[in-house]
């Protein structure tokens, strides 16, 4: 085992092994503590006769016990905040610590250990050995759980608790508690004690100067003596023999000098990643005590009477303030939002679609009160159209995939032909992550209507509200999404939203992916292309584009998306974070700044977004707040300024309420509309062109858990996807998109009309099989 992984499972025929005694080691041995010096608290637990169950009195510990013989008690060792302390039986013997369980069927049984002479701390250890003296028990092998080497480790006495103490490995952290403050003091007096006779070699002393080494040539000058050389000929030799022995152990002392430096550096990476793993355990403590405590107070709040909350809610309702540098007021939505039951609402139940209801249909909206209420009901005039709830069964069981493992077997490897597993990905593409945005188009619907009705401030929070909602779906996908061909479409034909959607992939290098959809009163268009930069553990996406929407009256909004970062690529669980400023610019009115609040490793309540609603002049008309994975509210008036509280939490008026989350939830995180959009419906493939992400082989196969045949195919259309450089260069043009005169990819029209027709002689069939003589060319092509 590696000296600094002193703590780490061990096999049945595992058992301590005394280390060497190092040079430095036995020189300080007549400084080691003697037993006089030693005042163990000790109970001999393998004495025959009975155990006194009362307190034991001292009993001088010999060198041989701490060496041979061993030391033996229970402590308590903390595991994690679910199961608390638990009680373990500690044996300390040759230099190293091994705990074992008490209970179970891996327990250890405690006699045993006695038997062999090895001393007791603790009464409680030694009730143990009364009580089970008799029993029957059959001799097995014990299995430590973990073992602590006290050559690498430092014991640590805690400030707070006399009954607790910990041992530093340098990789890992062990908290300890004794019963009583006298077991503590036993215990660290015996563990300093075997620690001193087991010291920990410095840095000097591996540095020990090699200067009086000394190289004997008497062998050599008697065997060239023997062949009759000349004396200046043997001088010679000697001399050769002595610089290449220089050589050679310079060599060696720099190599040593290295591998010093490596321990080093290696030892306090372990030492700040511990510090770091506790400090984030000791923080989601935090954050859930706070939680607890802020959940009891808001039941007091809730049971007391309206007399007693009037004042309360005068001192509560002023909310928490942090600032960016646009110095715009974040305020804390989670509490905010926790108050949800005091904000207006008519508590009607509102048929949005088939995406966001229940098994009985119906999703329950909380809606402003003074909403029309024909405005409300604009999303129930569609028709219902019965969609899948979950995805298929898997055919296989699923493997799992090591990442390190990935990259240790591709080391060396041209990476422009290595494929990922398709373990990676979730079984939906680019061009249909474009359409998952479009889940809460009604939103859209409710902005044309307010704007049919003379209301642009309603139409541009909605507007907002609706580009918020994009990254709702975004929260717990850590899969990735496949990767289009060149040519590669989609399309989303949901009369029971009100909308249809088309994308195609029209760029490989850069790989930009062009959508149109119509709805009700409206057009929404844009294209995406994504900027990376790779920060080691995170990759930052930087959106490149401009989304439009255009209402039937004339009135266009445009905005960009925000910055976001994925996190944890290597270690830890992986989360990604949306963080920036997004602008939403329209050709009226109004405008609307959303701030999307950056999160931090201790942030309490992330996801925050703020933002405000201005007319031509500058007057803020309206304050947003919420969550981008959650709800957004808006407040009429000017909240954004430092120091404002809200003066009635009624004011604020729900926009967006994320949809619940389906019945069969998936692994990949997958919403009720997400999993809907790679579905067959019946009669629709005949429908598609051969170039819709439906019909795409090996997403097909993961989505059906066909895991080893998706991946044969994902390299077979990686080989192909090769071609796509050489087709673009030579004059490719897409064929559903074509560039305007600001560059932006817009839809040309004709699909929907050739798709009536069934008429795609247009469309390649990009998804076929090519011949294997041609693989061999494609793969030599640069992606």
């Amino acid at each position: 085992m590696h000296p600094f992984c002193c703590v780490s499972a061990v096999s049945d025929n595992s058992s301590p092994a005394m280390p060497p005694l190092p040079a430095a080691a036995a020189a300080r041995s007549d400084s080691a503590p003697r037993p006089s010096q030693l005042h163990l608290c000790l109970s001999n637990g393998g004495e025959s006769g009975r155990t006194s169950l009362a307190p034991a009195p001292a009993v001088d510990v010999r060198i041989n016990d701490l060496v041979g013989n061993g030391i033996s008690g229970i402590l308590h060792k903390w595991v994690n905040y679910g199961k608390g302390w638990r009680p373990r039986w500690f044996v300390l013997q040759d230099g190293v610590l091994s705990y074992y369980k008490i209970h179970g069927p891996d327990k250890i049984v405690v006699n045993s250990e006695t038997e062999k002479g090895s001393k007791v701390i603790g009464d409680e250890s030694a009730r143990m050995i009364s009580r089970n003296r008799n029993s029957t028990h059959v001799n097995h092998r014990r299995k430590p759980v973990g073992e602590i080497h006290l050559k690498v480790s430092t014991i640590r006495e805690s400030r707070s608790d006399d009954k607790r103490f910990s041992i530093f490995t340098g990789t890992k952290r062990l908290h300890l508690r004794a019963d009583t403050r006298e077991d503590r003091v036993a215990w660290m007096e015996a563990l300093q004690a075997v620690k001193d006779m087991f010291p920990r070699i410095s840095n000097s002393e591996l540095m020990a100067p090699v200067d009086n080494v000394a190289i004997s040539t008497e062998k050599l000058r008697h065997r060239l003596v023997e062949e009759g050389v000349s004396e200046a000929a043997i001088q010679d030799s000697e001399q050769i023999m002595r610089n290449e022995y220089a050589a050679l152990q310079n060599q060696l002392l720099l190599l040593k000098q290295k591998q010093v430096t490596l321990i080093d550096t290696l030892r306090q990476l372990e030492t700040e990643k511990v510090d770091l793993e506790n400090t984030v355990v000791d923080e989601s403590q935090r954050q859930l005590n706070d939680q607890e405590a802020s959940s009891r107070l808001r039941q007091e709040k809730s049971s007391a009477s309206a007399s007693e909350s009037e004042d309360d809610n005068e001192r509560n309702d002023a909310v928490e303030e942090e600032t960016d540098e646009d110095d715009t007021a974040f305020f804390d939505t989670r509490d905010f939002l926790s108050s949800s039951n005091s904000f207006k609402s008519n508590g009607s139940d509102i048929r949005v679609s088939s995406f966001s209801s229940d098994d009985d249909g119906l999703y329950t909206v909380e809606s402003e009160e003074d909403v029309d209420p024909s405005i409300r009901s604009v999303v129930t005039n569609y028709p219902y159209v019965k969609r899948r709830r979950k995805l298929p069964n898997p055919v296989e069981k699923e493997k799992g995939v090591s990442l390190w493992s990935m990259i240790k077997d591709n080391i060396g490897k041209d990476l422009t032909k290595v494929c990922l597993p398709v373990y990676f990905n979730e079984p939906l593409s680019s061009l249909q992550k474009c359409c998952e945005e479009m889940e809460y188009s009604y939103l859209l619907d409710r902005a044309y209507e307010w704007g049919r009705r003379g209301n642009s401030l309603m139409r541009i929070l909605n507007v907002a509200a609706f580009a918020i909602s994009a990254y709702a779906s975004t929260e717990g996908r850590i899969c990735k999404p496949f990767n289009p061909l060149l040519g590669e479409t989609y399309e989303a034909d949901f009369p029971d939203k009100g909308f249809r959607f088309l994308s195609e992939k029209v760029s490989h290098h850069p790989m930009i992916v062009a959508c149109h959809c119509e709805g009700t009163g409206w057009k929404f268009w844009g294209d995406s292309n994504l900027k990376s930069k790779f920060w080691g553990r995170s990759i930052q996406l930087d959106p490149v584009g401009i989304l439009t929407l255009e209402f039937d009256d004339g009135e266009v909004c445009q905005w960009s998306k925000v910055t976001t970062s994925i996190y944890n690529l290597i270690l830890g669980k992986l989360y990604c974070d949306h963080y920036g400023t997004m602008r939403i610019q329209g050709n009226q009115d109004y405008s609307c700044k959303l701030k999307f609040k950056e999160q931090s490793i201790i942030d309490r309540n992330p996801h925050q977004v703020h933002g405000i609603v201005q007319d031509r002049n500058g007057k803020i008309l309206s304050t947003l707040l919420g969550k981008w994975d959650d709800s957004m509210y808006y407040i009429n008036g000017d909240y954004s300024g430092k120091g404002k509280g809200y003066e009635s939490m009624s004011d604020a008026h729900l926009l967006w309420k994320r949809s619940k989350p389906p019945k069969f939830p998936t692994r990949y995180n997958f919403t009720r509309f997400a999993i809907t959009l790679n579905e067959l419906t019946p009669g629709l493939k005949e429908k598609l062109p051969p170039t819709d992400s439906r019909l795409r082989p090996d997403q097909r196969h993961l989505e059906n858990g066909e895991y080893d045949m998706a991946n044969s195919e994902k390299l077979r259309l990686e080989q192909r996807q090769r071609q796509a450089r050489k087709m673009q260069e030579s004059g490719w043009e897409p064929r559903w998109f074509g560039r305007d005169k600001s560059g932006t990819y817009r839809y040309l029209g004709g699909y929907w009309e050739a798709r009536k027709q069934g008429n795609w002689n247009s469309c390649p069939d990009i998804f076929g099989h090519i011949h294997s003589d041609h693989i061999s060319d494609e793969v030599n092509v640069p992606p």
